[in-house]
C-alpha cells in the first residue's frame, strides 16, 4: 500500500464534493437566494409547475451545486411558509402579552397581520394554493404554528368578551376575521389605493358596529 507524501497527510481535507464556502456566509447568502427563488416560482408557476432547475437558474446556482444548500423542493416549501407564519405569530404574542385592553390589542393584531400579509403577498398566495404539498413532520409543524396563531386572535376575542368589550368570543367570528385579513393578499397592490394602516383602519370600523360594546358601538348607533 502506498503511504500518502507528508505534505498530503497534513493537509485538512475537504468534504468530498461540498464547494468551498457553503457553510459560511456566502453559503447562507446562496441559500437566502435559492429561497427567495423559490418564492417567486412558486408564486408564479405553482409548488407542483416548478422544477429544481427552474430555481437553480432563478437563484444563479448550478443544478449541482444547489443540493448542497437544500435537501428538497419541499423543504423550500417549508422554508417559505414557516418564515412568515413564525413572523405573524411572534408579532401576535406580543401584542396579546402588553397591558392594553382587548379593544387596542385587537387594533394592534389587525394592523399587524394586514402589514404581515401586504408584506408577504406572494407566501401567502403560495399558502392558499400548495401549503398541502408538504406532508408528514413539516405539514404538522406548519399546521401547528397556524393554530397557534390562531388561538392568539380568540385569546383576545375571549379577553373582549370576559371583560364586556366585545359582544361575542364565538370561534366562527374569530375564523371570518382571520379569513377576512388574509384574503387582503388577493386585492392589495402596493402604492395603489389604500395603505396597510388604513386598510386596517377600515375593517375596524366595520367590527366596531358589529362586535364592540360600549363607546365605540353607541356612537356608530347614534349615526
Amino acid at each position: 500500500m502506498n503511504r500518502p507524501a507528508p505534505d498530503e497527510a497534513a493537509a485538512p481535507r475537504r468534504r468530498r464534493g461540498r464547494p468551498p464556502g457553503s457553510g459560511t456566509e456566502q453559503g447562507a447568502a446562496a441559500r437566502e437566494r435559492i429561497i427567495r427563488a423559490a418564492v417567486e416560482l412558486f408564486s408564479e408557476k405553482g409548488f407542483h409547475g416548478t422544477g429544481v432547475g427552474d430555481i437553480g437558474a432563478r437563484a444563479g446556482i448550478q443544478r449541482g451545486a444547489l443540493y448542497y444548500h437544500i435537501r428538497s423542493k419541499e423543504e423550500l416549501l417549508w422554508e417559505v411558509l414557516r418564515r412568515y407564519t413564525e413572523e405573524a405569530l411572534e408579532g401576535a404574542e406580543s401584542i396579546a402579552g402588553t397591558d392594553a385592553d382587548a379593544v387596542e390589542k385587537l387594533r394592534l393584531l389587525i394592523r399587524h397581520h394586514v402589514r404581515i400579509i401586504a408584506d408577504h403577498r406572494d407566501e401567502v398566495a403560495i399558502q392558499q394554493r400548495d401549503a398541502d404539498a408538504l406532508t408528514g413532520e413539516r405539514a404538522v409543524e406548519l399546521q401547528a404554528l397556524r393554530d397557534r396563531v390562531q388561538a392568539v386572535w380568540q385569546g383576545i376575542l375571549d379577553e373582549g368578551y370576559r371583560t364586556g368589550r366585545f359582544r361575542t368570543a364565538d370561534h366562527v367570528i374569530t375564523n371570518g376575521l382571520l379569513g377576512m385579513v388574509n384574503l387582503v393578499y388577493l386585492w392589495y397592490r402596493p402604492g395603489q389605493g389604500d395603505t396597510p394602516e388604513t386598510i386596517a383602519e377600515k375593517f375596524l370600523s366595520v367590527l366596531s358596529g358589529g362586535l364592540l360594546t360600549g363607546p365605540e358601538a353607541e356612537r356608530r348607533d347614534a349615526m
